[in-house]
């Protein structure tokens, strides 16, 4: 029986449902829960957010039930910015700290000059979308030919990329979770950026970095989830 909630949401331009593979290859003691984003999956109907902070409170609303129960927060890119603005406002609605929030491929939150320019702040165009997609080489020539498949993906693919370039940091209480980063070598946040993520937690702090760019936790996913299961481990009596 499941013992601890992961919480995990996505990059930008995906679907919750990315995780979904793990709930086949991690311990049965770690309930994976995909959090989807309005305007993708199941939640397509609904309007697409450019605004972090607001979709942070939205989401935490949603899942405060699960978080009265023990729980960690996973995020990927956009998904970790936003995994660590959840975080602040489960616990500014007196829910308890996660049991640790996984922070991977972007840069911290107080790191973002230089990391997201200010060219991020307006909407891109079609051709700067698909640019920045061949950039981060996680999206198969194949699909970035086929019109169908992107005019579905492109404007939640503008929408994030608004919610990462319009991101204001704000300083407030430190965390009470662990805190582990996962970097990619080849990928974009420096080593610098990586380790600024220990300044916005007083719990425990640790980085790894993988072999690979930006999508190295599907590149090498069996060797993230195999560390990530190793720090959730000493949770597992305690949840």
């Amino acid at each position: 029986m499941a013992s601890l909630t992961l919480l995990c949401l996505p990059y930008s331009g995906a679907s919750a449902m990315v995780f979904s593979r793990w709930r086949r290859k991690l311990p049965a003691w770690i309930d994976v829960r995909p959090v989807e984003l309005p305007g993708r999956g199941a939640r397509l109907a609904e309007p697409l957010r450019t605004d972090l902070a607001a979709l942070a409170r939205q989401l935490a609303a949603e899942q405060r039930l699960a978080a009265s129960q023990p729980y960690a927060i996973l995020g990927h890119s956009l998904g970790a910015l936003l995994a660590f603005e959840l975080a602040h406002e489960l616990q500014a609605l007196g829910c308890p700290a996660p049991r640790a929030l996984f922070a991977c491929g972007t840069a911290a939150p107080s790191r973002r000059e230089g990391y997201d320019g200010p060219e991020w702040r307006e909407p891109k165009s079609d051709a700067e979308l698909i640019r920045e997609l061949r950039e981060l080489q996680g999206t198969p020539e194949e699909v970035l030919a086929n019109e169908e498949l992107m005019a579905l993906t492109l404007p939640v693919l503008r929408a994030d990329f608004l919610l990462c370039g319009r991101y204001v940091y704000r300083q407030r209480p430190l965390l009470r979770c662990p805190l582990h980063v996962f970097g990619g070598e080849d990928d974009r946040a420096s080593q610098e950026q990586l380790l600024a993520w220990r300044q916005e937690t007083q719990g425990d702090f640790s980085l790894e970095v993988f072999p690979g760019g930006h999508f190295f936790i599907h590149e090498h996913e069996d060797r993230v989830l195999g560390v990530l299961a190793a720090a959730l481990e000493p949770l597992r009596l305690s949840a």
